[in-house]
């Protein structure tokens, strides 16, 4: 049985932004706005002790990135066939979880602590992060090009 073609709109169809963004978030994530990849790197490892690097790579569609730890050192996958800010979101996305979730998502997925509520905690803190490069329509020439 093959799948149906997903249309065009389908393909860039990028999640609306919260109504609201709650103070938890705002907080945590206002060192990390506006910072280069370099920046967020070096930070990241000061917090997790990691050797950390970003890649981007060709992903399922319905992946946005993944990130992965191997004793002292960790990667960011992030689908490089995003738009820039969408591979920001993701990175930030990831970057939680490497701050927050260090136990792993098969330690998470055995406790009462639901994934959906993580994933949720994740995507508030990346929508945080990226908050004024998206209110300011920073990538906004982009995203119109690239629809």
């Amino acid at each position: 049985m093959s799948t149906p073609e997903k249309s065009e709109t389908e393909l860039n169809d990028f999640p609306s932004p919260p109504e609201h963004i709650p103070d938890w978030a705002t907080e945590a994530a206002k060192e990390w706005q506006r910072a280069s990849e370099f920046d967020i790197l070096a930070k990241a490892e000061e917090y997790t002790g990691l050797t950390l690097e970003i890649k981007y790579v060709s992903l399922p569609e319905s992946v946005w990135g993944i990130h992965i730890v191997r004793g002292e050192r960790g990667r960011i996958c992030v689908n490089l066939s995003l738009p820039l800010l969408w591979r920001r979101f993701a990175i930030f996305h990831e970057l939680y979880h490497l701050l927050n979730n260090t136990k792993g998502a098969r330690f998470w997925s055995h406790t009462f602590v639901s994934m959906e509520s993580i994933e949720n905690r994740a995507d508030t803190f990346a929508w945080a992060a990226v908050w004024p490069e998206w209110s300011e329509g920073d990538y906004a020439d982009w995203l119109e090009s690239a629809q």
